[in-house]
């Protein structure tokens, strides 16, 4: 565990969001008698309590190390629960579907096949700030490995499942194919911001503890990190 504090922070407020506002009726009884329903006091209060932070985090192309990163935080996560619901995510959510209206979302590994490419589009529909997570979704990392095998031999993706699949193969040499099931590889293994607009890069393969601890505390606090020198740019 990091020896940073606890969180010391007021539940996110969004930074575009503004106090409600509407016509003031001065002098009238019916403003009066609205003023001062319970359902009024309901929503002044509601109004007043700022909301928790909506996180998600996402798993692309990767091997889950920034995912166990992530874990590793160990006891804090429940000092970021209270400041934060984590409404989707494949090891802290059991939500099959990206939901709208997230403000934050933590992306693991690069984009190399169909599904991720979905799967970036649709977060980046429906989140306010996108974090690269980890070297694979900065760079694509171990996942691009795959690339200059398909520019050499020209052939993309299919250089790589013919390698893979039937010249190593010792039995039963085949592509896989099973429509539905298992994803086609985009010709070329993609960096995150290749693809969506990102507004945040979180280095490390995995990000240290300390470093992803110091990120979700600014983002909390509606600030967007600025990472700088050795200990926030180290990559590996």
């Amino acid at each position: 565990m990091s020896s940073a504090k606890p969180l010391q922070t007021t539940p996110f407020r969004p930074p575009d969001s503004a106090k409600p506002s509407g016509q003031s009726v001065r002098g009238s009884s019916l403003a009066v008698s609205l003023a001062s329903s319970p359902a009024a006091s309901r929503a002044a209060s509601s109004a007043a309590t700022p909301r928790k932070l909506r996180l998600a985090t996402v798993w692309l192309a990767g091997c889950s190390g920034c995912h166990m990163a992530f874990l590793d935080l160990d006891e804090w996560l429940f000092e970021l629960a209270e400041v934060a619901d984590i409404v989707y995510s494949p090891v802290a959510s059991d939500v099959k579907t990206y939901p709208d209206n997230v403000d934050v979302c933590l992306v693991e590994g690069a984009v190399a096949n169909a599904d991720n490419l979905a799967m970036a589009r649709t977060l980046r529909e429906r989140t306010r700030v996108v974090v690269a997570f980890g070297d694979c979704a900065i760079s694509a990392h171990v996942p691009g490995l795959r690339n200059p095998l398909a520019a050499a031999t020209g052939g993309g993706a299919g250089a790589v499942l013919e390698r893979a699949y039937r010249e190593l193969a010792t039995l039963q040499p085949q592509w896989p194919g099973f429509p539905g099931l298992v994803p086609e590889l985009l010709e070329r293994v993609l960096p995150l911001h290749e693809v969506i607009a990102v507004e945040l890069w979180l280095p490390g393969c995995p990000p240290p503890v300390a470093r992803i601890r110091a990120v979700l505390e600014a983002l909390v606090r509606g600030e967007l990190p600025r990472l700088e020198g050795p200990e926030g740019l180290r990559f590996g």
